[in-house]
Formats: C-alpha cells, structure tokens, sequence
C-alpha cells in the first residue's frame, strides 16, 4: 500500500472515535487532511469542529461543518490528529505544519486524543524528526542558545510564521530518552510558546496504518 493509501485507511478508521452529534477536535496535517475528507462525507454527524490551524477551518469550512471557539466549550469528546513521531508508548513528536501550540491546546482539551499515522512514523525513540518550537520572535537567540545548552542544534524555519504570529525554531540533535521531561524543560525556556513534544499530554489511542492493517494501540495505564 501507498502511504496515502494508509493514511486513507487510519482515517477511515478514526471515524468509528466519533461522538455522533459531538464537537469534536481536529488537528493539521496531510493524514488529518483524509479524516476531514472522511467527515466531509457525512458532515451532519458532529454538531462542530474546533479547528487547530487555519488551514484546517478552511478545509472543514469547504464541507459546511461549523467552526465552533474553543472559548465556547468546557472540553471535548475527541481530539483526532495525526504525528510527525510516536513511539510504543504514545509520546510525539508534532509540528512539521507549524500548528503544534494550537495542536496542543486543543489536545488538552479533549477527553480522548487519537492519533492517526503510517507505519513510518513509529520509532523506537523520538529525535529523528526536528523538534519543532513555537518562540516569540524578539526571544529567538536567546531560546536558540538555550537549547545548545541542551544538546540541540536549532535552525529557524526560514519564511514561515505561525497563525499565533511566531516564529518556529527546529532542533536537531536533541537526545529524547525522557520526552516529558524534556517537553517541560525546553517551556520553561523563557520566551517559547511550547514545543512540538507531546508526551505530558501524548495520545490515548494510535490508529496506525500498516501493510496488514490498521492497528489500534492504546495507552497503557500507569
């Protein structure tokens, strides 16, 4: 199978996470973008979205589903997104459309977050992938020498901002044998808005698409 075939496959299969009449959370990304194809077959089964990025409102929009505030609302029945990495346990690694702050609002938000991906997202350990971080651009050399400090090599996202207005900073480098403490750590920079590591907050089910089929992988209980 194609990784698009894949994706198509997990995001057929998030469909079954849905709270009929709900609103629920979507996130950005190319496999996010087939689980909105998905609802835009049936539009009328969720009350509303909340939507983590304006490209994401936009596509949700061309379906007629209502953008709903996440002002409006105490929580969420579901969060559906999809990962840059994740590993066995379900801790990410976010952010590689920029939408990470707004993906981890809306993720903290919602009872349930699924997390849709092909099978060449799981790895053993996360780092691979640049972790991304959102950073108010007058701090941007002084959150870049921070993360030196901890081992990164960060490189500004050239021409790109934020729907926040920020700047994104992707460090490579970064040794992630501890992601939530290393997700703390990196926010307690002053000056980062967060970063694209989710494990303090990390997925409670991954819909992972694989030659053989979509395989659901919930989190343990600790």
């Amino acid at each position: 199978m194609t990784n698009d075939e894949l994706k198509q496959a997990v995001a057929a299969a998030a469909i079954a996470h849905v709270v009929e009449g709900a609103i629920i959370g979507v996130g950005t990304g190319s496999t996010t973008n087939f689980f909105i194809d998905e609802l835009g077959r049936a539009p009328s089964r969720i009350a509303g979205a909340v939507a983590s990025s304006e490209r994401t409102a936009e596509r949700l929009a061309r379906y007629g589903i209502r953008i709903v505030d996440l002002n409006e609302l105490t929580e969420l029945s579901v969060y559906v997104d999809g990962a840059d990495e994740i590993t066995a346990t379900l801790a990410m690694i976010k952010g590689g459309g920029g939408a990470l702050t707004r993906e981890k609002i809306v993720a903290a938000c919602a009872r349930k977050f699924v997390c849709i991906a092909d099978e060449s997202k799981m790895v053993p350990m996360l780092g691979r992938f640049p972790l991304p971080v959102e950073v108010i651009p007058m701090a941007r050399g002084h959150v870049a020498r921070e993360l030196v400090k901890l081992g990164g090599q960060p490189h500004a996202r050239e021409g790109f901002i934020t729907d926040n207005g920020n700047v994104i900073l992707d460090v490579a480098g970064l040794s992630i044998d501890n992601p939530a403490r290393l997700e703390a750590a990196i926010n307690n920079i002053v000056g980062v808005v967060t970063n694209g590591l989710f494990a303090i907050r990390g997925a409670d089910v991954l819909l992972l698409g694989t030659s053989s089929g979509v395989k659901s992988v919930m989190r343990s209980a600790t």
